[in-house]
């Protein structure tokens, strides 16, 4: 019979899915819940176990692991009669995997705290590629014991896995990673674009580009969706708003000026209510393509 500790698993999405499939790979028993029907027959079909809800899901997992969009979603998740702090057993660890702001999950650990509960806050960078193959970089918030309790599992599931300070500390290391990704995706979708207009070989140039200075992991994950006009989503454009929102409002609040990412969060705004919300952020893209008329849409 296995020791390792028994995990409920909250949200399977995009994300979700393939990081709850890594830990049943890596031997523990994985009880899911979410709300589709069928991320529930895969996680099933894939080793899992598939709860009717989260009061059964959590009720008896040594760790509780959630993976949702955002601050409503997880506050629905953990809050209320049904939800997490109020079936999961006392003493089991919460990691929250969601990016969040950093304020809900600090509301999070004392609420949870004040129920025998141990909590993380855990968002992960990588997107849909590094889940499937468990690379992700994982910035944690917490205590270092309770840090410590997770590293194994955390192990299944990211290369890059550090505690950043107390609880919320992940999510405000989280907000400054996708203030970097959208300013680094904006800059790459300008470049492609002023490269295309020029005449250049596009596949040629993100190669050299790639191999320099000017290289780096947005533009080696995202460069054939740049050159294929591929946008299926890897993580939406609509995230990409909730966090520019969630980075933007905490540097308001420390005092921090982000002159350039402010704008790029408006040219995400712009690009979600052009109806591009529901594609891959690196659509950005098509926001410059519109302001260069120059387009490849039909």
């Amino acid at each position: 019979m296995s020791t390792l500790p028994k995990i409920a698993w909250i949200g399977l999405g995009i994300m979700g899915s393939p990081m709850a499939e890594n830990l049943i790979k890596a031997g523990y028993a994985v009880t899911g819940y979410t709300l589709e029907q069928d991320k529930l027959e895969r996680l099933a079909h894939n080793g899992g176990t598939a709860a009717g809800s989260i009061a059964e899901a959590v009720k008896d997992a040594d760790v509780v692991i959630t993976m949702v969009p955002a601050s409503p979603q997880v506050e629905a998740i953990a809050y209320g009669p049904e939800g997490i702090v109020e079936n999961a057993k006392s003493g089991a660890l919460l990691i929250d995997m969601s990016s969040i702001t950093p304020q809900t999950s600090i509301d999070l650990a004392k609420a949870a705290g004040e129920k025998g509960l141990r909590v993380l806050d855990a968002p992960v960078s990588g997107g849909e590629a590094g889940a499937i193959e468990a690379v992700l970089s994982i910035m944690v918030g917490g205590h270092q014991a309770d840090f410590d309790a997770a590293r194994p599992i955390l192990q299944a599931l990211g290369k890059t896995i550090v505690l950043c300070g107390p609880h919320g500390a992940g999510q405000t290391v989280k907000a400054a990673n996708q203030l970097i990704v959208a300013v680094n995706i904006q800059a790459c979708a300008e470049a492609v674009v002023f490269l295309e207009k020029s005449g250049v070989d596009l596949a040629a140039a993100l190669d050299v580009l790639g191999g320099g200075l000017a290289g780096s992991t947005v533009l080696a994950r995202k460069a054939e969706n740049f050159k294929n006009r591929d946008f299926k989503p890897g993580f939406r454009i609509d995230l990409h708003h909730k966090d520019m929102g969630i980075v933007t409002d905490a540097a308001r609040t420390v005092g921090a000026a982000l002159p350039v990412g402010t704008l790029v969060a408006s040219l995400v705004a712009s690009l979600r209510a052009q109806g591009d919300g529901g594609l891959d952020h690196s659509a950005l893209l098509r926001g410059v393509e519109r302001l260069s008329g120059h387009t490849t849409e039909s």
